[in-house]
């Protein structure tokens, strides 16, 4: 089943931390939102190295970049109405990510324990 892939999960995959072997098993025929996809080149590069070749093998592993679309921006209003209610405060990151989900009506794969909290609105399945 087609997933879309959180940052937190690509950074865990490309890191080899625990749950890398969960993201791999997810690459062909994930999707990620471009939004989530430039955090992760942000974070890369923020070590000083050119992201790029890792994003290249990200691609060439199957994944898919979806452009954040109108769509996905009308579903913002529900995810900071559900955030609210559960006292959390996301990162615009987190919030286009469970966002894209949403709007593609799929699950969403994170490493981001605290998404655990939208099971009631969303199908989240942690990596570790």
């Amino acid at each position: 089943m087609t997933v879309v892939i959180d940052s937190s999960a690509l950074i865990a995959y490309l890191w080899d931390e625990p749950g890398a072997d969960t993201v791999h098993s997810q690459l062909e025929g994930g999707l990620v939102s471009s939004v989530n996809f430039s955090e992760v080149a942000l974070r890369l590069a923020r070590d000083g190295s050119d992201p790029r070749p890792f994003l290249e093998d990200l691609l060439d592993s199957g994944l898919d970049v979806l452009d954040f679309s109108f769509p996905c921006a009308l579903r913002l209003i529900d995810i900071r109405l559900a955030e609210s209610r559960r006292g959390l405060a996301l990162s615009l990151g987190d919030r286009c990510c469970l966002a894209t989900a949403m709007a593609e009506d799929l699950p969403v794969l994170t490493a981001d324990r605290e998404w655990a909290r939208f099971g009631d609105v969303l199908d989240v399945r942690l990596i570790r």
